[in-house]
């Protein structure tokens, strides 16, 4: 009965790994994560980022009616009196109480130029809003990416936590019956301990992304939510046509359209700098009551005398005319970075999908097949207890670097929905670090690591541990 058990114990270490491989190729996966488009929903309607943008347009939109009005008129009441013996209203000719209105008017033209600057600002705030839910929605994706990937590394630590208690139990069989070592079993019980230090960290990193996500959809910080769907299921993102990846952003990004908003406003500006250097009107009228005397009027039109135009309106003019240069030079700046953004993107999307079609077509099934043949040779006493262990941590290791492949190509597709111009994958914040302990070197671990840095524009390199050794 013993060494039947034994010979049993492998084979159920290598059937506990089959449940984490991930979908095979052509598997149908859903298209949208009901939880997901609830959580953006929220988002869009609770987020006091996008109140405060809309709140912005508003008041940009009420600017425009003002800069398009006249100046309120100037009504003036004054008294004009004979001497300093009484009231001569009404017995001196001279001796009169006055009203008096005066109307500014602006010279032609400038009024419908200033409605049009504030007009294009009423746009660049619009551009604003766009940006905002932009960045709304990606960094719900990102967060909702980010729980998912802690509870899929979760459930892989949860099947590695089960391999090492088997692995524990045939140790301990085959030191009571002599066929084993004691280091094996004193290794077993190692390992097992070093998992629970990672599940706490884990698990104080689950915590703190679902209050990143609760708190994007204005809940309670640690109001818990269940997720049905799992990195691995996730589809591949596409990878677009150079051109056509171009020509969308440019289309779609907010900063680019803020630059040519600006662009436009400065030279709207320039031409009003230049209509203020023609004078302003101001038309007078007034009405002098004499008492018993017959009433006077008057009436006038006033010139403003522009004799500091050389210190006032010629340097003001100067002064747009040199924004609206810097504004052209600064739309051309974002269009070549937004260039740039987009090729780095592909670039590295095209790397993550091939490393990713590399792991499901390859690694996962090469790291099954030498965990299969290492227990194999394990039953006929060829090969040590330490090889059947790495040869099945191998195979956790693998499940994991696909886990954060995949999630770091997920990081990158939402930077280019979001025409991001951040660096790589953009977006703030990184991918669950270090690979699952007990994974071993020979794990995809520290490779997906590399790729998840990259995808979120920081160090490739990382902080990770490509041991469990070092957890």
């Amino acid at each position: 009965m013993m060494t039947q058990l034994l010979r049993a114990a492998p084979a159920l270490l290598l059937a506990a790994t089959v449940q984490a491989q991930p979908l095979p190729a052509g598997a149908p996966v859903a298209s949208a994560d009901p939880v997901l488009s609830e959580l953006i929903r929220e988002s869009l309607a609770r987020r006091p980022e996008l109140h405060q943008a809309d709140a912005l347009v508003s008041a940009e939109r009420e600017r425009v009616p003002q800069a398009g009005a006249l100046q309120d008129p100037v009504l003036s009441l004054g008294l004009q009196n004979d001497g300093f013996n009484g009231l001569q209203i009404g017995k001196m000719g001279t001796s009169f109480w006055q009203v008096m209105i005066t109307q500014p008017l602006p010279w032609p033209g400038k009024l419908g130029l200033r409605s049009d600057v504030a007009s294009s600002g009423v746009r660049l705030a619009q551009a604003s809003v766009a940006r905002a839910r932009l960045s709304a929605v990606a960094d719900v994706r990102r967060a909702y990416l980010d729980l998912l990937l802690v509870r899929d590394r979760l459930a892989l630590l949860t099947r590695l936590e089960a391999l090492w208690t088997k692995a524990e139990g045939l140790a301990r069989i085959r030191y009571q019956t002599s066929e084993g070592s004691q280091s094996d079993l004193l290794r077993a019980q190692l390992e097992r301990n070093r998992l629970r230090q990672r599940r706490w960290a884990l698990g104080a990193e689950e915590r703190t992304r679902l209050q990143a996500v609760n708190r994007l959809r204005a809940h309670p910080l640690d109001e818990p939510f269940p997720t049905t769907a799992t990195v691995g299921a996730l589809p591949f993102p596409e990878l677009p046509p150079l051109e056509a990846a171009v020509a969308d952003a440019e289309r779609r990004s907010p900063e680019l359209q803020v630059a040519r908003l600006a662009a436009e406003r400065a030279t709207q500006q320039v031409a009003l700098a230049r209509r203020e250097r023609y004078p302003d009107l101001a038309v007078t009228a007034a009405v002098m009551p004499r008492g018993s005397l017959d009433p006077m009027w008057s009436a006038g039109v006033s010139v403003s005398l522009p004799i500091f135009s050389g210190s006032k309106q010629s340097r003001a003019v100067a002064e747009s005319e040199a924004r609206a240069e810097a504004g052209e030079s600064g739309a051309e700046t974002v269009l070549q970075v937004l260039r740039l953004r987009v090729q780095d993107r592909l670039a590295l999307l095209s790397s993550l999908l091939e490393s990713a079609r590399l792991y499901r077509d390859g690694l996962l099934i090469q790291s099954q097949a030498t965990a299969d043949s290492t227990l194999a040779q394990y039953r006929v006493g060829r090969v040590t207890f330490a090889s059947v262990l790495e040869a099945i941590a191998g195979v956790i290791g693998d499940e994991d670097g696909y886990l954060q492949t995949i999630a770091a190509a997920q990081r990158v597709a939402i930077a280019a929905d979001e025409v991001s111009l951040e660096s790589a994958g953009g977006g703030s914040g990184g991918l669950s670090g270090g690979p699952v302990p007990g994974a071993g070197s020979s794990g995809g671990g520290p490779a997906a690591s590399a790729g998840a840095g990259a995808a979120s524009g920081g160090d490739p390199a990382g902080s990770n541990s490509s041991s469990m050794n070092k957890m």
